[in-house]
């Protein structure tokens, strides 16, 4: 079962295969792994002793970006997480991210975002489309409002996390990449445009 794995210059923590979100794109519709991890699919969830025990295995001044990703949404396993990131905090500077939808609080029906606070340096929010009706038929997400949701997430979390990403693949066409700059624009947070696989 893989819970950690390398790409590029990060070390990337799975720890989670659910995701509220069924994206047209998503790499889980077309493979198994990302980066030295042959599949990412879990028998089951780690525990977040498990995810400690891990990371603990790597050396992390090897990498620029401890990231909570994987294939599933990591905000289902947020307060495992935020545990893991206090315990790596007290022995490493390692900057931490989050890539994640912006659903965490459809997903847990409360404002969560006040809790990243001190645990995240930079999340990266998928924007995914340029509206509502797009963002529907693209990800087809489980909950209502969603695309609005995870704007206000966006918006909000700026004031608890020092960077904040709202990202696209280059998948969509150029004219939509430069109509979710401006959608960007609107919420304060950094833009960008991912290539399509990373």
């Amino acid at each position: 079962m893989t819970i950690t794995y390398s790409y590029g210059t990060n070390l990337y923590v799975n720890t989670t295969n659910r995701c509220d979100m069924h994206c047209d794109f998503c790499l889980r519709q077309s493979g198994d792994g990302v980066g030295e991890a042959d599949s990412l699919w879990l028998e089951r969830e780690p525990t977040r002793e498990e995810i400690l025990a891990d990371i603990q295995k790597r050396d992390l001044s090897q990498y620029k970006e401890l990231v909570f990703c994987g294939y599933g949404e990591p905000s289902y396993r947020l307060h495992d997480i935020l545990w893991v990131c206090d315990r790596v905090k007290e022995v490493s500077a390692i900057p931490i991210r989050m890539d994640t939808n912006g659903h965490a609080n459809l997903i847990w029906g409360e404002d969560v975002a006040p809790l990243f606070q001190g645990r995240f340096d930079t999340v990266s929010i998928s924007l995914n489309a340029r509206d509502a009706a797009t963002y529907e038929t693209r990800c087809a997400p489980d909950y209502p409002g969603s695309y609005e949701a995870m704007l206000a997430f966006a918006k909000e979390i700026q004031t608890y996390v020092p960077r904040v990403i709202l990202s696209v693949v280059d998948c969509i066409s150029p004219a939509e990449i430069e109509d979710c700059r401006k959608v960007c624009a609107e919420t304060g947070a950094e833009y960008r445009v991912r290539v399509f696989g990373s």
